[in-house]
């Protein structure tokens, strides 16, 4: 290696340290938000102040602001001008209409789902049933939350689809930011007998059968919402999950 060729290296190194820096910073605060949603520990209305999360990830408002835009983008997050960023709360007519679209988007997966499923994906599917199980009598609420989300999202990535699981993903965001929030606590997101019998369809592929349970028990989890459900009050940092 010559003089120059070292010299431009060792220039370009600390930059290259910064640029890695800021994306391992962008990827803990997304998750950390993105979790708190899926973990229906960030509440619609939960306002994100750029100081206090500056403070929490050790970053600059620029890295925040970068994450606000990208889960704004998603639906995720609301900018408002002079107001700053705050989790996403949903209208009554947002709620019929995420569920809309999650039920139509939901139909074609799971329908592609059943033609492509092998028998490895439904061993994976039961190993999968098999915790939620385990979660529901032991009682714990926020893997249970989790659990169920992760249910529909393998089922999505059965399709082959990678557009429609994109488009899945945002939904099932959304649809916890609504549940979250006006969920009964102690109700489980998913019934898990549900879940159960779609793989069964899955496994006898029974396209007609699976889009029935897929859509009902869809409809069922709307129709469980209450639009008037109460709001808890924690720290920011608690839910982010770090404190």
């Amino acid at each position: 290696m010559d003089r120059a060729t070292s010299s431009r290296r060792a220039a370009a190194s600390p930059a290259d340290a910064t640029e890695s820096t800021d994306a391992g910073s962008d990827h803990a605060i997304y998750q950390a938000i993105y979790d708190g949603v899926m973990h229906h520990r960030l509440l619609p209305g939960t306002k994100l102040p750029e100081p206090e999360l500056c403070e929490l990830f050790g970053v600059g408002r620029a890295v925040v602001r970068r994450v606000l835009e990208r889960l704004a983008h998603e639906g995720i997050v609301t900018i408002r001008p002079n107001k700053g960023a705050s989790i996403s709360a949903p209208t009554p007519e947002e709620t019929r209409e995420i569920f809309e679209a999650r039920r139509a988007i939901e139909r074609v997966l799971v329908e592609l789902a059943v033609e492509r499923a092998t028998s490895r994906d439904l061993k994976m599917l039961r190993q999968q049933l098999a915790r939620e199980h385990d979660a529901m009598h032991r009682f714990d609420q926020p893997a249970w939350a989790r659990l169920a989300s992760d249910f529909h999202l393998q089922v999505g990535a059965l399709a082959g689809n990678p557009i429609l699981l994109r488009y899945l993903k945002e939904l099932i965001s959304r649809c916890s930011l609504i549940v979250g929030l006006y969920e009964a606590p102690g109700n489980a997101p998913c019934e898990h007998d549900e879940h159960t019998a779609i793989v069964q369809c899955l496994a006898d592929k029974d396209a007609t059968g699976a889009i029935a349970l897929m859509s009902a028990h869809l409809s069922e989890i709307e129709r469980r919402i209450d639009l008037n459900g109460p709001q808890g009050e924690k720290t920011l940092a608690q839910m982010l999950g770090l404190a």
